[in-house]
């Protein structure tokens, strides 16, 4: 029975990994999952008020993280609201429409897009902004994959 639910927590955190690429997965919740798999299994006295502190704390800075990587990236090569707003929806709709690569030019083509559609900027600095967008989404996903890994030790550090 150990191996089933230890498998399944871990498939959890393995899920949490894998919304960093797709991010239409809601990575933080099945970290979440986890927790709560190992509270309802084996128990939840381990995870103390402190614990859930910390947790949640984490979150929060998990989705600062992603919203100011994200703005960053954008305004520091020019890019505007529309900009982020294209970023995003490339974001979600990329990896659907192009496998694998899509994670990468989602984001890129859709800053692009809405920088020439809406702001009728030049080519040139439309695509600037793309590599803004897309440089904030990379650093996003590591700190968000830092974060996420801290969650999971914490959680270690504390039923261990």
């Amino acid at each position: 029975m150990d191996i089933l639910v230890w498998g399944l927590i871990i498939a959890a955190f393995t899920i949490a990994f894998i919304g960093l690429i797709y991010p239409i997965i809601p990575a933080v919740l099945f970290i979440y999952v986890g927790f709560i798999l190992h509270g309802i299994f084996y128990d939840f006295d381990s995870m103390t008020f402190s614990f859930w502190v910390i947790q949640v704390l984490l979150t929060l800075l998990l989705f600062v993280a992603d919203y100011a990587s994200n703005l960053f990236g954008v305004k520091k090569y020019g890019g505007s609201k529309a900009a982020i707003w294209g970023s995003t929806i490339g974001l979600l709709v990329g990896p659907f429409i192009i496998p694998f690569a899509g994670i990468i030019l989602g984001p890129f083509i859709g800053a692009v897009v809405a920088e020439l559609l809406v702001h009728r900027k030049p080519f040139k600095e439309s695509v600037q902004v793309g590599v803004g967008s897309l440089l904030g989404f990379l650093g996003g996903a590591v700190m968000k994959g830092l974060l996420q890994a801290i969650m999971i030790i914490v959680f270690l550090v504390y039923i261990l």
